[in-house]
């Protein structure tokens, strides 16, 4: 049985060796003509390196012994119910979820915090991405059950993304377009789009190609316009903040 979960795991080595091999060679590179790090320092890098090396070979084992087949399994037997249409509520669960164990998302919400010094917070900054990505994800159960096209969300979305960034803050708009970007990490990619593509394969006359994909796209829109939103509600909060302090500066 252990053997059946290590089955093609040399080829997953021999994938991720290329593709850490340029980075390694261009850190190996500065070192010797630009950084010239100390022993100590360089000592941490590799054991950094070996890390991420089996980290990232077990994790994309992981997802085709794993995560790809159970999703398309789940999509299949839940897009094969008669009551096919929960769906759409356990979609928005299961977006809220992976996108909490995101590990892009963590990232970009501690960056974030340290940048503001902590003005935006961390949490607020993982729930509202939950919130947003969860959304998305029911969306993406409701375009394959019912069979609406893709246009109809991702045309409107960025039209409304994109007029919101005038009523926004600069900081706010960068953070939520990279938003979009951490939200469409291995979790979400890996998990939730082969369960929409399973679904697809379920339902008569959908086909996967064409209504299983996309949920990615929604992924990358909804992350944006929800971290615009909460822009927005930062710049109320902090335009009552100067009209109170203004206010009370009048009565003192």
């Amino acid at each position: 049985m252990i053997s059946a979960l290590f089955e093609g795991f040399s080829a997953v080595l021999r994938d991720v060796a290329v593709a850490l091999t340029p980075l390694v060679v261009v850190f190996v590179f500065f070192q010797i003509f630009l950084l010239k790090l100390p022993k100590r320092h360089l000592i941490k890098i590799v054991k950094g390196i070996i890390l991420t090396f089996a980290g990232l070979a077990l994790f994309l084992q992981g997802v085709h012994v794993g995560f790809l087949p159970v999703g398309e399994l789940m999509g299949m037997t839940i897009g094969s119910l008669d009551y096919n249409w929960i769906l759409i509520p356990i979609g928005f669960l299961m977006g809220f979820a992976v996108i909490m164990a995101e590990p892009a998302v963590q990232v970009l919400a501690i960056e974030v915090e340290k940048a503001s010094s902590g003005h935006i917070n961390k949490k607020i900054m993982i729930y509202t991405l939950c919130i947003g990505v969860a959304f998305s994800v029911a969306l993406s159960m409701i375009r394959v059950l019912t069979g609406i096209s893709l246009w109809y969300f991702i045309v409107p979305g960025y039209i409304i993304a994109l007029l919101m960034t005038k009523y926004v803050s600069s900081e706010f708009v960068a953070i939520a377009f990279d938003a979009g970007g951490a939200a469409t990490g291995p979790m979400t990619v890996t998990f939730i789009l082969s369960m929409t593509v399973g679904v697809a394969k379920q339902l008569e006359g959908r086909n996967p190609l064409m209504d299983g994909f996309g949920m990615v796209s929604l992924v990358a829109l909804t992350p944006i316009l929800s971290i615009l939103i909460l822009g927005v509600l930062y710049s109320r909060k902090e335009k009552l903040g100067d009209e109170r302090r203004t206010y009370s500066g009048r009565e003192f």
